[in-house]
């Protein structure tokens, strides 16, 4: 019988845990960790191994996913107290799937291929549905030799593994494009959702008519359903898209490119969590707008 092979995961989080779960389901053994008590333990009662670091899931397995927030996330996963850094072997992989800025992740390429660590610059997209289903999408660049260390993960975790360049760089630079339209669409959606409301249009009919006719998206058939549901439980949280138009901008600016569309998005997003949303549902933009009811949720007074 084969033996399993070996990954690690640092990050359980809604995509984390579901890419977790993927690896195990696809016949990997999966050692992971996570900030939050006793998330790493009740994924490994069903399989795999928690470790109480980023260090010690580095030392037992040769290929490392990083599914954290942000560049500083990464930066404390990698070279933090316990960091997953010193514990990797020559040879060893570290894929990083956070949205960052390029820039920082061409850096990080030649910081790790100093000691010997192949990287693999490996945002990802889709929801937690699919990371769970394994249906999710990666947008990656790398060298070849990362790609030749790690290609058997990246193909099993996800639905569609993009491979943009061979070096760092083109894979967060694709991401922070995405970004850009998925801010844009739930920010112009939460826009139109409001408008209906605001002239007394019923929420759940003028979704059902533009989920079926040409102005639809798949953010607004998405988020404006957590509208409808009066849920915004965060699957995606606000402040998300605060840092991540805020690395599109960043990124256009140093090049003094303009993008009215996003910079709007990015002010909405912003209102929003100044206004005391920054953790709930990136739907929740919708609740900068005045004068308008929104749907409660089923059993809500």
């Amino acid at each position: 019988m084969t033996q399993p092979q070996h990954v690690g995961v640092i990050g359980l989080g809604a995509m984390g845990a579901g890419i977790a779960r993927t690896l195990r389901n696809r016949g990997f053994h999966v050692h992971v960790c996570d900030v939050k008590p006793g998330a790493a333990e009740a994924f490994a009662k069903e399989g795999g191994s928690a470790w109480a670091n980023p260090a010690e899931v580095a030392a037992a397995a040769p290929v490392v996913v990083s599914v954290v927030v942000n560049a500083a996330q990464t930066e404390g996963v990698l070279f933090g107290d316990n960091g997953a850094a010193a514990a990797m072997k020559p040879g060893s992989t570290f894929i990083m799937c956070s949205t960052v800025d390029p820039n920082w992740s061409i850096a990080l390429e030649g910081k790790l291929a100093a000691q010997g660590v192949h990287y693999i610059d490996g945002p990802i997209s889709g929801g937690a549905a699919k990371a769970a289903s394994g249906q999710m999408t990666m947008m990656t660049s790398a060298k070849p030799e990362a790609y030749a260390a790690a290609n058997h993960v990246l193909d099993a975790m996800a639905g569609k593994v993009y491979r943009l360049g061979d070096a760092a760089g083109a894979g967060s630079k694709v991401k922070i494009i995405n970004q850009l339209l998925a801010g844009v669409h739930i920010a112009v959606a939460a826009e139109a959702m409001a408008l209906g409301l605001r002239e007394g249009v019923d929420a759940a009919a003028l979704y059902e008519v533009i989920t079926n006719s040409a102005g639809n998206s798949w953010m607004f058939e998405n988020r404006m359903a957590h509208v409808i549901a009066g849920d915004y439980t965060p699957l995606s949280a606000v402040d998300i898209f605060v840092k991540d138009l805020g690395l599109v901008l960043d990124t256009a600016r140093a090049s003094k490119f303009p993008l009215p569309l996003a910079a709007t998005a990015h002010q909405m997003f912003m209102q929003a969590s100044t206004a005391g949303f920054a953790r709930e549902d990136d739907s929740a933009v919708i609740k900068i707008f005045p004068g308008i009811e929104l749907p409660k949720a089923k059993g809500a007074a």
